[in-house]
């Protein structure tokens, strides 16, 4: 008779369908086991072949190897694994140890142009050297067989992982006074003296440059109710230079001092300077938490610090220690608020909206303080 399905029928006792549901939900049980058992069970509700190959994500070839043990040797045993019986490695651990120490080299050592290996490379230079080096078992190695091997060593000859290595000799002496500093100012502020009752007045500084001016080739749309969730842009756009901001974070008070310039050379830093010299008390020293940038030590920055002697104190940062400048964490701020995502039409409004970002966090200034846990470090 036409259109009957000629596929045989999973009979199961009503033991047999509860067990196949449990394990088709289990959270414990190996996920190899959870897919078969959801294959049987959908095969038992008179699913077709490709609608269990779309839910379970398993082959034709997969699903029908399940079933015929299920059918052969009952639901139970179609779950498991089926038993092997042991043998013999066919790659020693020899030739595992010659992949490995190989591995541990860099393809340019073997007269290579790369850099660095990936599993393919390294499988094809391991089938073309392993004979000669007495490892025939490897003459056949394929990717599978190096990733196997370099995984159960732990090895990633594919991938790099970055350290700086400390290049400052006096790295551990300039971190304490940085961090002696941020303590005395913590003391400071537990105590709410005000700036004017303070002789020494400190403030982090440094530069963030190539803060991108990008314009919109097409307008943005806005997002639309019951539609599109979120604001829809253009992928292409115009880039229009870049600018950079010098910033002064006031260790006290919060206060953020700032330029937005197209450079920050000693003639932008020096007038970041004068700014200070002139919104600060002349009777006080303004002590600086700054980086080693030629521009904070030129020649016409020395010059500036000469013509106002007393007024102005440096503490360094030690090289490659940028993360102990307080003033990273305001422009951390500025990244995630008013520079996110930010398209203009211009450098100059580009300018115009940092600057007013910089007014509107002095409206509600907030103390960055060093954590306490970070002295440790």
């Amino acid at each position: 008779m036409a259109n009957v399905s000629k596929k045989p029928v999973l009979v199961l006792k009503d033991q047999e369908v509860e067990f196949l549901k449990s394990k088709s939900n289990s959270k414990t049980i190996p996920f190899r086991e959870v897919q078969r058992a959801k294959v049987l069970y959908l095969y038992y509700q008179k699913n077709t072949i490709t609608t269990i190959s779309s839910l379970t994500n398993l082959s034709r070839e997969s699903i029908y190897k399940h079933l015929v043990r299920a059918l052969n040797f009952g639901v139970e045993a179609a779950l498991k694994d089926t038993e092997h019986s042991p043998k013999e490695p066919v790659i020693s651990e020899q030739a595992k140890l010659w992949v490995v120490t190989l591995a541990c080299t860099k393809p340019k050592d073997h007269g290579y142009a790369a850099e660095v290996w990936s599993y393919e490379s390294l499988a094809k230079h391991t089938r073309k050297h392993a004979p000669k080096e007495g490892h025939d078992c490897l003459k056949q190695a394929a990717k599978a067989n190096i990733f196997r091997i370099l995984g159960s060593n732990k090895i990633q000859p594919q991938k790099i992982k970055y350290y700086l290595e400390r290049r400052d000799k006096q790295f551990e002496e300039k971190m304490n006074e940085v961090l002696l500093v941020y303590k005395e100012v913590n003391l400071l502020n537990e105590q709410n003296r005000d700036i004017e009752d303070s002789d020494i007045l400190t403030v982090s500084i440094d530069e963030k440059p190539g803060v991108q001016a990008i314009k919109n080739i097409a307008p943005d749309l806005p997002p639309v109710a019951g539609k599109h969730s979120r604001i829809s842009r253009d992928y292409e756009y115009k880039r229009l230079g870049t600018l950079s901001i010098l910033a002064s974070l006031d260790l006290q008070s919060g206060k953020v001092i700032a330029l937005v310039e197209n450079q920050h050379r000693s003639i932008e830093f020096i007038k970041l300077l004068k700014k200070l010299d002139e919104y600060y008390p002349p009777n006080n020293k303004i002590r600086i938490i700054l980086d080693n940038h030629s521009s904070h030590k030129s020649k016409e920055t020395m010059e500036y610090l000469a013509s106002r002697p007393n007024r102005f104190v440096y503490v360094y940062t030690p090289k490659h220690g940028s993360w102990l400048n307080l003033v990273e964490t305001l422009f951390g701020k500025m990244s995630r608020t008013f520079l996110k995502q930010i398209r203009v039409a211009s450098k100059e409004e580009l300018k115009e909206r940092i600057l007013k970002g910089i007014e509107e966090i002095n409206a509600e200034p907030v103390v960055h303080r060093w954590k306490e846990f970070a002295f440790s470090n």
